[in-house]
């Protein structure tokens, strides 16, 4: 992914709420499959880790990329912004 397609994808995201919340349990593998279903939906999703999750939210992240095959576009704070192009729902279309 190039700084320009990830910037693209970044702004994208500022306008899309959270749709997860990883809590105190961390990564489950329920969550973790959810995340892949949504994620294979929506192209761009953004999950929010909250206070009482005591892992760092960039490993967590690191982990989900690897996982979901997806492609961490940011982690900033508490919230992970994660990007995988569908192939058979492309809803967006990156900037060469």
């Amino acid at each position: 992914m190039t700084s320009k397609q990830r910037a693209y994808l970044k702004g994208l995201a500022m306008n899309i709420d959270p749709i997860f919340q990883i809590g105190k349990s961390s990564l489950t593998p329920e969550v973790t499959e959810a995340i892949r279903e949504a994620i294979d939906k929506r192209e761009l999703i953004k999950i929010s880790v909250l206070k009482n999750c005591l892992d760092d939210p960039k490993e967590i992240a690191n982990v989900l990329a690897e996982r979901t095959r997806a492609q961490v576009v940011q982690v900033i704070g508490k919230k992970i912004v994660l990007y995988k192009e569908s192939k058979d729902n492309k809803k967006i279309e990156l900037p060469k």
